[in-house]
């Protein structure tokens, strides 16, 4: 169960750790400015465009992992594999994250869809005991 709860906050920090990019983008544009960010953000292209993107993706994705895991521990359906899929999704997360500021889109696409299929197994595997 530690696995899935540490996954979980793990999961939870990836959208502000995220926003550091973004942050080091807006700063290079003049600074952050911290009365209109979501304005200044919407300027940004490039780099900073795809590190808004992808601190934006991270808080979508925290939704769909946040569900699997709590499905996991309400029906304790607690195993291995959910725990190696929970790790694996973690890790596909922040692999997914350098990609996207690398620019590097394919990978970026395939790194998302192993990440959220890891979630849906983890939902599966619940429905499944």
């Amino acid at each position: 169960m530690n696995t899935l709860i540490y996954s979980l906050i793990a999961a939870a920090l990836l959208p502000y750790i995220a926003k550091i990019p973004l942050a080091l983008a807006m700063h290079k544009e003049g600074g952050y400015d911290n009365n209109h960010p979501r304005e200044q953000q919407a300027r940004l292209h490039g780099f900073g465009a795809r590190a808004l993107a992808a601190h934006q993706n991270a808080f979508e994705s925290l939704i769909i992992f946040s569900i699997a895991i709590l499905l996991a521990l309400a029906t304790g359906t607690i195993s291995k594999n959910i725990e190696l899929l929970a790790l694996l999704h973690v890790g596909f997360r922040v692999i997914y994250h350098i990609l996207y500021l690398l620019n590097v889109g394919v990978f970026r696409s395939v790194s998302w869809a192993f990440a959220i299929g890891c979630s849906f197994a983890i939902m599966g595997q619940c429905i499944a005991s």
